[in-house]
């Protein structure tokens, strides 16, 4: 039954029979005729259907919590068995807000060097999708801001303090400025990232603090595109300071302290409160209490 409930998962999550099908790598009629079977081994519609996919029945929706559970539950019992076995393997899915990717690579490389057989797959998202995909089981750890928004019952390890720095090409007249004040943007052209991400509500906020409403001529959810329209000399960005000085390196980009009382924000290491957590989650905790904190 495990298959069937991946397929229901999946078409829950797709909303669509065929892009389901092209999630799981099977063909479409694999998936109808699996949720069918699913169907008749519950004595319930979990779907409605017409023409098209019509969304999920009242059964439905309660035999998805139920299928995010159960596959969840047989994930961590293979984990636990092959564990006893073979020591650590399997994958570790983990979803990342865009500023943290660095911090991403080096706890996943950190625990990697430990334990080689362990797999990661890194999803860059923003922080409400992050809990989101707790939530249902689509990640299994996130690394995302600690104190800014909710985070319901979760555990938490604080990796890093990040702080803020203007970015903008060596050529920029801001370029050989030591330091530079959040009012001094005012009308400035900024490339920011987009408002769905945390980070941005937090420039925002910093701006508006110095009484400047930012002007921004790109935005965009990658910090990558952030920084490739700045060394185009069209427009500065504002960045956190780690992966600024990682994105800058070996390139013609000016980084230009911001004056001011340093504003931090607490980013760590966020997992779903479970009781058990799988042998490998409870070591891949264990490695984020290890790491060297910086900020």
């Amino acid at each position: 039954m495990l298959d069937k409930l991946e397929m229901f998962i999946a078409l829950a999550k797709e909303g669509h029979f065929g892009r389901a099908a092209e999630r799981l790598n099977i063909a479409q009629p694999t998936l109808s005729g699996g949720i069918k079977q699913l169907e008749d081994q519950l004595g319930v519609q979990l779907v409605y259907r017409g023409s098209r996919f019509g969304g999920l029945t009242p059964e439905g929706q309660t035999a998805l919590v139920w299928a995010r559970r159960i596959t969840r539950d047989a994930r961590q019992l293979r984990e636990e068995m092959q564990t006893g076995r073979k020591g650590f393997s399997g994958e570790i899915r983990l979803a990342v807000i865009p500023t943290a990717q660095t911090w991403a690579g080096r706890l996943c490389t950190a625990f990697a060097a430990l334990h080689p057989n362990v797999r990661f797959t890194i999803l860059s998202r923003n922080s409400r999708e992050i809990l989101q995909m707790l939530e249902e089981f689509e990640a299994d750890a996130g690394i995302s801001y600690l104190e800014n928004e909710p985070l319901g019952r979760v555990d938490t390890v604080e990796l890093y303090d990040e702080s803020y720095i203007l970015v903008c090409a060596g050529s920029a007249p801001f370029a050989q400025k030591t330091s530079i004040a959040w009012s001094e943007l005012k009308g400035q052209p900024l490339a920011l990232l987009t408002p769905d991400m945390q980070n941005r509500r937090i420039i925002d906020h910093l701006f508006a603090g110095a009484g400047v409403v930012p002007t921004t001529c790109i935005e965009a959810n990658s910090i990558i595109a952030l920084v490739s329209s700045v060394a185009s000399g069209h427009c500065m960005t504002v960045l956190p300071k780690d992966i600024a000085q990682f994105l800058a390196g070996g390139k013609d980009l000016a980084l230009i302290p911001l004056e001011g009382k340093p504003e931090k924000q607490k980013v760590g290491l966020i997992l779903p409160h479970r009781d058990p957590r799988t042998p490998i989650l409870s070591a891949f905790l264990a490695q984020a209490h290890k790491l060297p904190r910086t900020g």
